[in-house]
């Protein structure tokens, strides 16, 4: 899952971006925007999805369900703050995606795996993407917590081709990423090194 950053893919364009990570072997894309308005995102979601369907690839909205169900998109990530899965799933239907964080123990608990496709588990590793990231899980942390998750999980945190292998051998049924393809001098290349990585450890 690749999970866009607007600053760091501003020089290329994000649209560009995407097109390159999906070349690569990207399967989802996860758009998230803090500063951009609703308005904003609606427009970007709709054009990355006509980009996207028809590739068969997935597009996510971040946190906001309303420009997730405007947009027509294919699913929501939401945070523990960010609003209740079973109010997003009202909203969206029952064929959305729905994924939803988990950064800790104690909040396996918010998890339904009746109403919550996927958890998004993490960060893994230190991470510099995320100003307010809760403190690292490590291998470990991740294997124990996703043992006790109703709903497979995608790792995200500092994952990048050295430890992505890692990840799925412990455990996770994929991988989201940000910097290791949205700063990578070629997102193609970086998207099918990680590609190849999971590949070769599931």
């Amino acid at each position: 899952m690749l999970v866009t950053d607007a600053a760091m893919t501003a020089r290329r364009g994000l649209l560009a971006t995407v097109r390159a990570a999906v070349a690569g072997g990207v399967t989802v894309v996860q758009l998230r925007d803090k500063d951009a308005s609703d308005d904003e995102l609606v427009t970007l979601a709709r054009v990355l999805r006509a980009e996207l369907a028809p590739r068969g690839v997935p597009l996510i909205v971040n946190d906001r369900p309303v420009v997730a169900k405007v947009a027509g998109a294919d699913g929501l990530h939401i945070g523990q703050e960010d609003g209740d899965p079973r109010a997003a799933r009202l909203l969206l239907g029952p064929n959305a995606i729905l994924g939803l964080s988990v950064t800790r123990a104690a909040e396996v608990a918010t998890v339904d795996g009746a109403i919550v496709d996927y958890v998004g588990l993490g960060p893994v590793f230190s991470t510099a993407t995320k100003a307010d990231a809760a403190p690292p899980l490590g291998l470990d942390g991740m294997r124990a917590i996703g043992a006790t998750l109703p709903a497979p999980f995608v790792a995200i945190g500092g994952i990048d081709a050295a430890n992505a292998g890692a990840v799925i051998a412990a455990g996770a049924a994929g991988i989201a990423v940000v910097s290791a393809i949205c700063a990578a001098p070629h997102p193609e290349a970086a998207a099918a090194t990680l590609r190849a990585a999971i590949e070769r450890a599931a």
